[in-house]
Order: C-alpha cells, then sequence, then structure tokens
C-alpha cells in the first residue's frame, strides 16, 4: 500500500477508520526523515492491511504540536484508535517490519482492560 498524507482534515477519519495506522512525522529539510523515507515505504508494501501515513510537520505544525512532535522522524503507531507507540528517531528495516507484526499481535482487550483512564493518568 502506498503511503498516504495526513493532516488536521482528515487526521480523525483515518485513525478512526482503520485498525492499525502507522505515521511517520517527517519534514523536507530532515536528512534523517529523507533517509527513512524508503524504508517507510518499503515496510508499507508489506502490509497492505495496514495504512501507512505521514505528516509533513511543516505544514501540518497544529497535529506535530497536539502530539509534542520535538524531533523527527518521529513514528507513531495507532491500533484502535490507541497509540501503542511512539519513537522519534530512525528505525531500521527489520525492527520496523518486526513491529508492525507486533502490533498485529496485540490483545487489544488486555490493553483496554489495562489502560488508566486520563482523568486518573
Amino acid at each position: 500500500m502506498a503511503t498516504i498524507a495526513l493532516n488536521k482534515e482528515n487526521f480523525e477519519t483515518t485513525i478512526t477508520g482503520h485498525e492499525i495506522v502507522v505515521i511517520d512525522f517527517w519534514a523536507d529539510w530532515c536528512g534523517p526523515c529523507k533517509a527513512f523515507g524508503p524504508i517507510f515505504e518499503r515496510v508499507s508494501e508489506k502490509f497492505p492491511n495496514v495504512v501507512f501515513a505521514k505528516v509533513d510537520t511543516d505544514r501540518e505544525q497544529e497535529l506535530a504540536g497536539a502530539f509534542k512532535i520535538r524531533s523527527i522522524p518521529t513514528l507513531m503507531i495507532f491500533r484502535e484508535s490507541t497509540i501503542l507507540f511512539m519513537q522519534p528517531g530512525m528505525v531500521p528495516e527489520a525492527a520496523l517490519t518486526d513491529l508492525v507484526e507486533r502490533v498485529q499481535q496485540i490483545d487489544m482487550d488486555e490493553v483496554r482492560k489495562n489502560r488508566v483512564p486520563a482523568d486518573q493518568a
């Protein structure tokens, strides 16, 4: 699956409308982002049922700010509208592949059962 561009208009519907969404927060001027881009694309082709999306932090400063993105690239993975992974820095191809496979195997009933309510966090 080709990657899609996320913006504030399509972010929520993308997250809520798909089981798993892998997001690369990036910028055009960022050298590590440019190096990570092809890795992100290759891994996206291995998982046709997973949405791989990119957020241009220069164009989508509101989204980047909402998630407190301070370093790019930053990788974020949602499953069933829940953030399961967030990490700045490049991720090697094998590690990203393994990460997506692990996210697919997570028991979301256990995640929901152990989630701390926002008002108690």
